[in-house]
């Protein structure tokens, strides 16, 4: 089994990129997406005997900024205290940042994970599309210089949020497109499953916690979504995913009640702070 820690570096870059809000009248709408900040509170929502941890909480923070002409980028902090069940704590911080132009035909990632403010891990590199729909050449430079090819139809952190968005409102229940988004040491492509739920009208959502500046979010509609992320490199048909994501899902790309299932644990994630950031319009071609 994989260290808690381990898990929790591999996960949460993938996880937070699915963590998206819009405002209304943004240069970034017409994705459905805008630029914002979230802040969510982590805590543990349970832990199977063996899976060594007895306690754990922190805090993310999600940023997004850019727009549908200039492209999006994203950071993310994410700072866990974890208990094992020999009483010994240790800090976690990772920390992540992407950059994705709106055709998805590049894109640059690199992150750095922390453990007890001691540097274990450096990752960058970035990735071409040849063409719209052509394949996609990837080179990291951290922590080694390697390069590979990942087919074409494989899709980029913000160009799978839009395309699953997309696809709920819609009105499909299922959405399964594989993902390039950097993760582990930026060899990984995962083959992702998104299950749909029922639409909630706007006004008909169950009832979420006050957060200020989320009550735009009574007037949208909303979907919830459980989203399974698979190895791609696992060559055994009835093998699980590798992790679980679920969470409420707003027609402005607002994420809540964010759950990640890592298998041996899993944690919960609740929004705190949302703030929407200024973007520019886009400038119109003469």
């Amino acid at each position: 089994m994989a260290h808690p820690t381990q898990l929790l570096r591999t996960a949460l870059p993938a996880a937070a990129l699915a963590v998206m809000a819009a405002s209304a009248g943004s240069a970034a709408e017409l994705d459905g997406l805008a630029p914002h900040r979230a802040v969510y509170d982590i805590t543990l929502d349970k832990a199977k005997s063996g899976a060594g941890v007895s306690d754990l909480s922190g805090r993310m923070v999600y940023e997004l900024t850019g727009s549908s002409c200039e492209g999006f980028t994203q950071t993310m902090r994410f700072v866990t205290r974890m208990t094992s069940s020999d009483g010994d704590a240790t800090v976690n911080d990772l920390r992540s940042s992407t950059f994705e132009d709106q055709a998805a035909t590049t894109f640059k990632f690199s992150s750095s994970q922390y453990r007890d403010d001691q540097q274990t891990e450096a990752t960058a590199g970035n990735a071409k599309r040849d063409g719209s729909d052509g394949a996609i050449k990837v080179e990291v430079t951290k922590p080694l210089k390697s390069t590979k090819t990942v087919g074409s139809k494989t899709l980029f952190p913000v160009q799978h949020s839009i395309a699953m968005l997309a696809a709920a409102r819609a009105g499909q229940s299922i959405f399964a497109a594989d993902l390039y988004d950097g993760s582990e040491k930026g060899e990984k492509v995962y083959a992702t499953t998104a299950v749909i739920g029922g639409k909630f009208a706007p006004g008909k959502t169950p009832a979420l916690p006050v957060v200020k500046n989320a009550e735009r979010l009574d007037k949208l509609a909303s979907w919830p979504v459980s989203l399974s992320y698979f190895d791609k490199n696992n060559d055994k048909s009835d093998s699980g995913p590798s992790y679980e994501l679920a969470f409420l899902f707003f027609e402005n790309g607002v994420s809540q009640r964010l759950f990640i299932d890592y298998g041996d644990f899993s944690i919960r994630g609740a929004l705190r702070d949302l703030t929407f950031l200024d973007s520019p319009p886009c400038e119109k071609k003469p």
